[in-house]
């Protein structure tokens, strides 16, 4: 790894450590001594759970733009945290028309929700997959544009889905928003990290064949990259991520597609210092929003995640792209 790689890596590392270690110390009020462990607790498990939805979203952005080859490629814009949020979102109506009772979203994986969010999410993958294809290659264009759609169809499906519920959804808006949770417990955060963890893992190890499979794909194979194996495992892991930040926080934008961008032109191009960057990258961005969330006491109540984080991530990305076409990414 180079030299500018790892300065960035560690200068991410420790904006990490500082957005957790703001998050912890900002809250509502002043507390009791009693009262401090089940607060710090709290805080704790809202970092733990955003640092592993931000990894989630970033690493997912990161397997997507390899497999499709575009720079614009992300969980958001693809379709595939509507898709996964549309399914649970029926799973909790159909739980709702057997069992009579309203669920809450978000934080955990029981009920089938964990099933009903991959589904979600590998469907919208292999449907923008399909509808992007011409003449058997996948137009750039074409694929943001399909992405888009579906993204929107499945919102709205999302808020249809909502109105037929006793409460017109009141109880599933603002993770429809995203928003990590506070009931989120830590057998839930183990299992969903551990499962981040791996991903993770396995993309660290692929990180030299990602590099290789970035050519065109005669040249790639000469080099022995083994494509349908590499592209499958990056279909299959990118729907696995973008479910398990969903179950977590609901839909969340823009993470998945300015984190990687943002690693790549601090480290360099090579995959192995963008996948750690944006293990770092995305845990920081969403931390840190919630931090910012935290700190807003507004009159109308706590403002979602997914408010923020398109607030942050839409300027940085409309100057990257007055600077450098998406071409030169």
């Amino acid at each position: 790894m180079s030299r500018r790689a790892l300065i960035t890596l560690a200068l991410l590392a420790l904006a990490l450590i500082g957005v957790v270690a703001l998050r912890l110390s900002v809250g509502d009020g002043t507390l009791s001594w009693a009262r401090d462990a089940d607060v710090l607790d709290l805080r704790l498990r809202r970092a733990v759970c955003g640092i592993i939805v931000g990894a989630a979203l970033a690493l997912g952005g990161v397997k997507l733009q390899c497999l499709l080859r575009n720079p614009l490629a992300s969980p958001d814009i693809l379709g595939l945290a509507s898709g996964a949020g549309l399914a649970v979102m029926i799973a909790a109506y159909i739980a709702y028309t057997q069992g009579g009772r309203l669920a809450t979203l978000g934080g955990t994986i029981g009920g089938g929700t964990a099933i009903a969010a991959l589904a979600g999410s590998l469907g919208a993958l292999a449907l923008v997959y399909l509808f992007a294809q011409r003449r058997g290659s996948l137009e750039p264009v074409t694929l943001i544009l399909v992405g888009v759609v579906l993204s929107v169809v499945c919102s709205a499906a999302t808020t249809f889905v909502q109105h037929l519920l006793p409460d017109r959804g009141a109880t599933a808006m603002r993770w429809s928003l995203g928003a990590l949770s506070d009931d989120v417990s830590w057998a839930n955060l183990a299992i969903i990290g551990g499962v981040v963890a791996l991903a993770a893992a396995l993309a660290v190890g692929a990180s030299n064949l990602m590099d290789r499979a970035s050519l065109a794909d005669d040249e790639a194979a000469s080099l022995g990259v083994p494509l349908h194996a590499l592209r499958v495992t990056l279909f299959i892991s990118s729907g696995v991520l973008t479910a398990a930040a969903v179950i977590l926080a609901g839909p969340i934008g823009f993470v998945g597609l300015i984190c990687p961008h943002v690693v790549r032109l601090a480290a360099g191009p090579r995959h192995l210092g963008v996948i750690l960057g944006s293990l770092c990258a995305g845990p920081a961005l969403v931390v840190g929003a919630d931090s910012l969330v935290k700190a807003l006491d507004l009159a109308s109540g706590r403002l979602p995640i997914g408010v923020i984080t398109p607030l942050i991530g839409a300027p940085v990305l409309l100057t990257m792209l007055r600077k450098r076409p998406p071409q030169a990414w």
